[in-house]
């Protein structure tokens, strides 16, 4: 029998109304003698993917990063790169992102363009994946790598329109993004109304600082949800458990 993908695995998710949750996990911001700890807790905790990646990336760990979490850790790790230096061979996938709330073209196509011969010599699975930034209350490290602005997080029918023209582009999943270390999550009005008006999965993520927020987020329609710089402050974020 063929191996389900990670992307099949999220649809058959979303499918029975099951529940995901990835820890993101930024490489420069990774104390080494800690790491067998930090595996320790992620596995623990009710994360179903590693997501490995940051708006900018400045070590050159990555391969060493994801060759040692695998070593403790059954969990898909899937790359979520802010620049085609970003890719690593030994990662299961790679959500090839579009900034669609954006315009510059570098996070539209070029990023995407440069990335091809690199991901052409591994065995990556390939997700495309609709990036859509909104407005969190100060600017973000994703803001200000970009050079974009991101959505208004009161104009939810533009928000609505841009996921939507993602999925008629193609794209697998539709990523709302607050941003890393975002004062404000995406509003779960916002989260509602996507959810409800696009057939592929949605990916939420930035600003969520506790439990209620995830099943908040779920609650609202979020397939998967994205929890970085709390766990990154606080390894012991998930030890009250929360259902899925």
């Amino acid at each position: 029998m063929e191996k389900t993908t990670i992307y099949q695995e999220i649809q058959l998710a979303k499918a029975a109304n099951q529940k995901l949750l990835a820890i993101l996990l930024d490489p420069d911001k990774i104390i080494w003698e800690k790491l067998d700890s930090l595996i320790f807790k992620i596995n623990q905790s009710p994360a179903t993917h590693v997501f490995i990646g940051g708006s900018q990336v400045e070590s050159n760990i990555l391969d060493d990063l994801i060759v040692r979490i695998k070593q403790n850790c059954i969990l898909p790790i899937v790359l979520f790169p802010g620049h085609p230096s970003q890719i690593s061979k030994y990662a299961d996938g790679i959500l090839f992102l579009s900034l669609i709330s954006g315009r510059n073209p570098d996070y539209l196509i070029e990023h995407q363009l440069n990335a091809v011969p690199v991901l052409n010599k591994t065995q990556l699975e390939i997700i495309s994946t609709g990036y859509v930034l909104i407005e969190s209350g100060h600017e973000t490290a994703v803001e200000r790598v970009s050079k974009t602005k991101p959505l208004d997080r009161n104009n939810p029918e533009l928000v609505l329109h841009t996921a939507q023209a993602g999925e008629m582009l193609g794209n697998k999943l539709i990523y709302l993004e607050a941003g890393s270390g975002a004062k404000q999550a995406v509003p779960l009005e916002m989260i509602s109304q996507v959810s409800k008006n696009i057939q592929i999965p949605l990916i939420v993520g930035g600003g969520i600082v506790d439990l209620t927020a995830i099943e908040k987020a779920y609650q609202a329609g979020a397939d998967l949800v994205v929890i970085g710089t709390a766990f990154e402050k606080n390894a012991d974020f998930f030890n009250t458990k929360i259902k899925l």
